[in-house]
């Protein structure tokens, strides 16, 4: 079992940053790779980047330039750090890691970026 548990959403104005965290903790060894979702109102939900426990890393086109995602293995935690928010930015923020045989999620995050 994996628990997962993100915190740092919030309200920002377009153009402003913000950095989600996810908490880890449980079998932590047994994870592969770990992401971040986000799904705004009445769309699909979509990967906004993910990095694997080699250090790979990749991004959706639209957060390319603008996201970082990173992991700090001493405290168990992986975190967002997102610049340069847009609006089309709004969405809950999801954390999630993947092991083999199945994945675990956080509960989400809230973010929205004003104009």
């Amino acid at each position: 079992q994996v628990r997962l548990v993100e915190t740092g959403g919030g309200l920002v104005q377009a153009g402003g940053s913000l950095r989600l965290s996810c908490a880890a903790s449980g079998s932590i060894f047994s994870i592969s790779t770990m992401g971040w979702y986000r799904q705004a109102p009445g769309k699909q939900r979509e990967l906004v980047a993910l990095v694997t426990n080699n250090g790979r890393t990749e991004y959706v086109d639209s957060v390319k330039g603008r996201f970082t995602i990173s992991t700090d293995n001493a405290k168990n935690a992986m975190y967002l750090h997102m610049n340069s928010l847009k609006p089309d930015d709004t969405a809950v923020y999801q954390c999630y890691a993947a092991i083999i045989g199945g994945s675990y999620w956080g509960q989400g995050t809230q973010v929205t970026v004003s104009s």
